[in-house]
């Protein structure tokens, strides 16, 4: 039996506006739009059922407390990604640093955490 992570899903109050943040952010493109109740993005030239997508579904509620699950990324100049992150409307939360890495946890536009880390 092989298992393969096909999908990432955020639960979100308004998944096409987040979309337009996730979109910016990756530089992805959306990929199927149902409605503006699940709204699937994918990397360019993946499309359906190729690669890892980021799904962005509606729920009535707000996030509260902490993520149970979130994503990390990483990038070869952190802090330039957290100001451009920024910009698109993500809220820097903490920094932190360990052995040979530093990230910063961020929250996109819902409120959704993740990281962006850079090796030291």
């Amino acid at each position: 039996m092989t298992l393969s992570l096909a999908n990432v899903t955020i639960d979100c109050t308004d998944p096409r506006e987040l979309a337009g943040f996730w979109t910016q952010a990756l530089g992805w493109t959306v990929a199927f739009d149902f409605d503006g109740e699940f709204v699937m993005l994918s990397s360019p030239g993946t499309g359906s059922g190729n690669g890892t997508s980021l799904s962005l579904q509606r729920v009535t509620e707000p996030r509260s407390g902490k993520n149970r699950v979130h994503m990390d990324f990483a990038a070869d100049d952190r802090v330039a990604e957290v100001r451009r992150l920024v910009g698109l409307g993500a809220t820097e939360l903490a920094g932190h640093k360990g052995p040979g890495l530093t990230w910063t946890v961020l929250a996109d536009p819902e409120g959704n955490e993740f990281c962006v880390a850079q090796h030291d």
